[in-house]
């Protein structure tokens, strides 16, 4: 019976986790796009290859944290118990997503900046 209650636990999570990365992921890079072209002044080819390096980058640590996290022990637990262990586990692994997707755009805005740093005249003197 516990072996049951493992395999639907799995069959519930491994969905939700790789759906909710592919969803982060597709949409946060799709929208990157914009600051990439600035950051390397419109060059669309680096533009473009930096950016899925990034979304490379982004589902194999995501996909990577959610099955290291995968386990879970259910000997003798109620189905109650299975849900409050799926909801803690999904709830987490969507708050990490969360925080790695803050963090990518916290890069995406450190570039522009720079980008745009890069751009304007060293103290010119007069």
């Amino acid at each position: 019976m516990e072996t049951t209650k493992i395999l639907i636990g799995y069959a519930i999570y491994l969905p939700i986790a790789l759906f909710l990365t592919y969803y982060v992921s597709r949409t946060l890079f799709k929208n990157s796009k914009i600051y990439m072209l600035d950051i390397f002044k419109g060059r669309e080819e680096i533009a473009n290859a930096t950016n899925k390096l990034f979304e490379t980058g982004f589902y194999l640590l995501n996909l990577g944290f959610a099955l290291m996290i995968l386990e879970m022990n259910l000997y003798n637990d109620s189905y109650q118990l299975l849900i409050e262990k799926l909801s803690y586990k999904i709830g987490g692994f969507t708050i990490y997503l969360g925080l790695m997707l803050f963090l990518n755009l916290y890069f995406f805005f450190r570039g522009k900046r720079k980008a745009r740093e890069n751009q304007t005249p060293q103290n010119a003197i007069a």
